[in-house]
């Protein structure tokens, strides 16, 4: 097979090439301190585009930082006796929440689901606020890079998204706070970790092919597609590397390997060996940092595409995790 990363065994090995910054866990605990200081003000407001006999849906709104109004759909059964389990799906980058129907099978087996807009993605409705100095090139995790003030990264204020969103869900007076996952692919899986590393209460983690991971490795071996920003920035921002350090250091604090050792939930992860986009090097940069129960599976010839017959295997696996005592 041929493979333009590194070979399977010694994926296995690879810790990563990227820094963590020295303060990166009290940055994410400041973080979450500043969540106590606001009022998410959530409000969920009927569907008016679409409804079904099985599932009650909404379009949740809360303020998240830097006050915008963030949107997501969240979806329940009709008929809930006890408390139920809950997902948080997280979309893949430039995209959006998606459809209404596509959530019905979590319902149909008595879950409840958030999917979450990013801000300023796609034809997502949730508010982009933010606010920085410095310029911007092509890819969102550019954003703020070039402000001394770390607080300003666009990706600082969606991580912190998904942990509202979450709290708000999780706190619900049906839904029961033992039997929360989160899932999703890319960039969703990205949130994901960021999630799962941020709300303890987060039990299992679905992923496939995590983005934002390990930004030095995708640097060294000269990919462009998903990570063209980065390349983009150095030649419009700092075109003789005179701050590389500084901005690597930077991107730590939005580098998911970097919240690996904050996860306690169990983490199932899809990988394609052929993946160009978000290259297996830089998934593994992450999985092998994880001191929690885990499990990756392998899809030798596919690379940032469907993988034919994983989420039938997540599905699965959601259902096993609810169903346990």
């Amino acid at each position: 097979m041929a493979l333009f990363d590194m070979p399977k065994e010694k994926l296995f090995e690879y810790k990563g090439s990227s820094p963590c910054p020295a303060d990166f866990d009290k940055f994410w605990a400041d973080a979450l301190a500043e969540l106590d200081t606001f009022d998410p003000n959530p409000e969920f407001v009927p569907a008016k585009d679409f409804s079904c006999k099985s599932a009650d849906c909404y379009d949740l709104f809360f303020t998240g930082t830097k006050g915008a109004r963030v949107h997501a759909k969240f979806l329940k059964p009709k008929n809930i006796y006890g408390k139920i389990p809950a997902v948080m799906a997280y979309h893949g980058y430039t995209s959006q929440s998606g459809s209404w129907n596509r959530n019905l099978k979590f319902t149909a087996e008595g879950m409840a689901i958030a999917r979450l807009d990013c801000r300023g993605q796609g034809e997502g409705i949730s508010e982009d606020r933010g606010s920085y100095k410095g310029n911007t090139t092509y890819y969102h995790f550019t954003r703020g890079l070039g402000d001394e003030n770390s607080h300003n990264m666009y990706y600082r204020d969606v991580f912190l998204d998904t942990v509202i969103m979450t709290r708000i869900i999780m706190n619900l007076p049906y839904i029961d706070e033992n039997k929360i996952s989160v899932i999703g692919g890319s960039q969703g899986a990205a949130l994901s970790i960021a999630c799962a590393a941020l709300v303890p209460e987060v039990k299992l983690a679905l992923i496939q092919y995590p983005y934002l991971s390990d930004y030095k490795r995708v640097w060294n071996l000269e990919l462009s597609d998903a990570y063209t920003g980065l390349r983009e920035f150095f030649k419009e921002c700092d075109p003789m590397h005179l701050k590389e350090d500084v901005y690597f250091n930077r991107l730590g604090y939005i580098d998911v390997q970097n919240f690996a050792h904050m996860i306690d939930a169990e983490v199932l992860m899809a990988t394609g060996l052929m993946d160009s986009t978000c290259p297996p090097s830089t998934q593994f940069a992450f999985y092998n940092k994880l001191n929690c129960k885990k499990d990756v599976i392998f899809f030798p010839e596919y690379g940032h595409i469907y993988l034919r017959g994983w989420e039938d295997i997540a599905f699965k696996k959601l259902i096993e995790f609810n169903e346990e005592k």
